[in-house]
């Protein structure tokens, strides 16, 4: 499952590491954060993990998220839940040419 590619960790350290250079935004869901990247930050296969205006869907595999839980926690933070009780995460990926920009969606469920 692309979703839990080394690509998409690297890419959420990256935004943990460098929270000033990425544009978050609350949607109107309380369990959901995005995040706008500059698609000049280095990603392994963009092709297939962040694709040509599309929107691409995947949960993280339970093993997954026990295994970066604290990580998670970082991105959950940025949701207007305050209880990390989670035990499901989603993530949606898009690159947007125009914008030059990656899109990334996590939705903690």
């Amino acid at each position: 499952m692309a979703s839990n590619s080394d690509s998409i960790y690297n890419v959420m350290f990256y935004i943990a590491h460098h929270p000033a250079e990425i544009a978050f935004t609350t949607p109107e869901y309380t369990n959901v954060v995005r995040m706008v990247i500059p698609d000049s930050v280095k990603v392994a296969n963009p092709e297939i993990y962040f694709p040509d205006n599309k929107l691409l869907v995947n949960r993280f595999q339970d093993d997954f998220v026990a295994k970066n839980g604290q990580l998670l926690d970082f991105f959950f933070d940025y949701t207007e839940k305050k209880v990390p009780n989670y035990h499901e995460v989603w993530v949606t990926t898009a690159h947007l040419p125009q914008q030059r920009a990656y899109f990334l969606e996590l939705s903690f469920e």
